[in-house]
């Protein structure tokens, strides 16, 4: 699982690397190159070479096409192949789970950390699932939300909220981040239900938020209707819990 490893740290990296320059000035190429170099670089620190390293160089591609794919040039209009990413992000773990057998240890400096590790679950776990825990958390940071948008653009279902005064649920892309990060966490820790009851929280908690958008709560009967926000809500939330737990199931599988 190596491979997936590196190719989730790449992708991870790359959204991350958006999220951070892209409201300061966007340079088109800047993040998805920070992407490749780190994957080649954590390629070499995991002692992969030979013909994986031949499979490290091709990862470092798929995470610069990642980057062209999902996120879009400044100033240009929505996503137009939404789809395209979304499919090469799957396609590739689905290929990296075929070619798993082959797929070489993790050794060299990284393997020596872990088993050097403070933390008890890092040094009794492989090093090939510590490079994936490390890679599923930067998922959960921005990946999440990138895939997130994705799969809404794929399903037509637009931010009922856009232009609109006091948008309530921009939180979401704060929110997000920290709730995958919450299941993820507790699912590494085996607490699968204590992660359930996160996901619950978060529906008690929009619920009012949500009933504010009836019709007859609204007083002036305009705006985004209820079911158009409750639509936008449940896909987000679910892709947001599928990308955590899918993430979660390659570490612990």
């Amino acid at each position: 699982m190596s491979w997936i490893a590196l190719l989730l740290i790449g992708v991870g990296t790359v959204d991350f690397a958006h999220a951070i320059l892209d409201p300061l000035r966007r340079i088109r190429w800047v993040p998805e190159a920070i992407g490749a170099v780190v994957v080649i670089a954590f390629g070499l620190l995991s002692a992969l070479f030979g013909g994986d390293l031949a499979a490290v160089i091709v990862i470092a591609g798929i995470t610069v096409l990642w980057g062209f794919l999902a996120h879009q040039p400044q100033g240009s209009a929505d996503n137009p192949r939404p789809g395209l990413p979304l499919a090469l992000l799957g396609g590739t773990i689905f290929l990296g789970i075929l070619l798993a057998p082959v797929a070489g240890e993790v050794a060299g400096p990284v393997a020596a950390w872990a088993d050097g590790a403070p933390w008890a679950w890092v040094e009794a776990a492989r090093p090939e699932v510590v490079l994936l825990a490390f890679g599923g958390l930067l998922v959960q940071i921005s990946t999440g939300n990138v895939v997130v948008q994705l799969v809404l653009d794929v399903a037509k279902v637009a931010n009922p909220l856009d232009g609109v005064d006091g948008n309530n649920l921009k939180g979401g892309r704060l929110l997000g981040p920290l709730e995958r990060l919450t299941i993820f966490g507790l699912g590494l820790t085996g607490s699968i239900a204590a992660a359930g009851l996160v996901v619950a929280a978060k529906g008690l908690i929009r619920w009012p938020e949500l009933q504010s958008f009836r019709g007859e709560n609204r007083g002036d009967g305009e705006g985004p209707s209820i079911n158009d926000v409750t639509e936008y809500f449940l896909v987000g939330s679910f892709v947001s819990w599928m990308t955590s737990l899918v993430t979660l199931a390659l570490v612990i599988t």
